[in-house]
Order: structure tokens, then sequence, then C-alpha cells
């Protein structure tokens, strides 16, 4: 009987996505607890939408920008960490070679093996300095090489998620000119997205589509209710 090769299928732009539901869940719930907020205000004083579209886009702007520059921020945090422990591992290798050594023996340990199974992969790995402390990177520190153009595609996916979420519950009041109905219209289609928008996420994470899109529902749903019930207070 042939063999068929088996190939295990992962999903691996987890830093993508997560800079997606960063940007679509914040762009989704303030610009529209923003909006919302102002709708009170803006009833009393005219029946007109422009208040409300001017705000909202002022937001969406400011936020994206805040939001954006916070993932450029976060992700050349992480590559410069990166740097700075992979510099401290060459230094110890050959500073404290026999400390090194034994953390990677302690690695294998771990996983069971005897001193006698372990020794000549030990001597292996601490032939080769890069190797050694590569793999010292990876298992005893559990960091992986960063990705050098990762700071500035974070920024550009954040900030453009942002953008889209926020002028999804935009919408309505640019397109409508009485300012109640466009609220529950909002409201209206901001839940509808939040709906596919987990869904979407659930697919590539591997949660049931419809049980992530109600969770998203749920959670931004209730942040975006607490927001606007705040504003409303304020106002």
């Amino acid at each position: 009987m042939p063999s068929v090769e088996h190939v295990e299928k992962h999903f691996t732009a987890t830093a993508a996505v997560r800079d997606i539901v960063i940007g679509m869940a914040d762009g989704l719930t303030v610009p529209f607890a923003l909006a919302a907020g102002l709708t009170t205000a803006a009833a009393a004083l005219t029946r007109g939408t422009g208040i409300i579209v001017t705000a909202g886009f002022a937001e969406i702007a400011g936020g994206s920008i805040a939001m954006g520059l916070g993932g450029y921020l976060a992700a050349k945090t992480d590559t410069e960490h990166y740097a700075s422990e992979l510099e401290r591992e060459y230094r110890e290798t050959v500073e404290l070679p026999e400390i090194e050594t034994e953390e990677v023996a302690k690695v294998f340990r771990e996983y069971g093996l005897t001193e006698t199974q372990m020794a000549p992969i030990v001597t292996a790995i601490t032939a080769d300095q890069k190797k050694w402390v590569d793999f010292m990177m990876r298992f005893e520190l559990g960091l992986e090489p960063p990705d050098p153009a990762r700071a500035a595609r974070s920024a550009v996916t954040i900030a453009g998620s942002y953008i889209v979420g926020g002028l999804i519950p935009l919408a309505p009041y640019i397109l409508m000119h009485e300012i109640l109905p466009a609220l529950w219209v909002s409201i209206g289609v901001t839940l509808l997205a939040l709906f596919v928008f987990g869904s979407i996420k659930g697919h590539f994470t591997g949660v049931k589509p419809w049980r992530a899109g109600m969770q998203t529902v749920v959670v931004a749903g209730l942040a975006a209710a607490a927001a606007f019930l705040l504003a409303r207070l304020i106002s």
C-alpha cells in the first residue's frame, strides 16, 4: 500500500491576525460609542448629522494614528528585546561557557534524556557558537527571530483596520440626515459587522465561526454600550 505523506497545516499569520483584531475591534467600538454619545447632544441642537460625522472622522483619524503608532512601538520593542537578548547570549557563551552548556543540557534533561544520551547532542550544539546561541534563544528564552519589516507592517495593518472598522458605524450618519434613525441603523450595522468580523476571526483561529461571532458581539457590544452610556452621562 503506497504511503501518503502527512502534511500538517497550521495557521502561522498570528501576528497579522492580532493586528487586524486590535484595529477592527477598536475601530468598530470606539467611533460607534463616540457617534452614539454625540447623538444625544446633537439632537438637542440640530437634527442634522454634520457634527457627528465631523467628530467621527476626527476620531477615526486620531485613533488610527494612535493605534498604528502603538502597534509600531510594540513591534519595535519586540525587535529591540530580541537583539538585546541575542547580544547577551553571545557574550555569555564566551564568558560563562560552563553555565551555558549546563543550560543546554537542562533543556534535554527536561525531555527525559539521560546524561549518556544527551552528551553527544550537547557537544554538537555547543561546538558551533551560532547554533548554540540560536538554541538558547529558542529553547531557553522562547524567542524567535523577529521580522525586520514587522513594525511598519503592524502600524499600517492596525491603522488600516481601525479606519475600515470606524467607517462602518459612521456610515449611517454620512448617508442619512436624521440623527435618531441614523443611530438605530448604526447600532444594527455595527452589531452585524461585529458578528461577521468575529466569525471570520474564528474561521482563521480554529474557533467555531458562530461562537466566535457571538462572543465578539457580546464583548465588544458591552464595551461600546458602556462607552456610550458614559458619554451620555457626561453630555
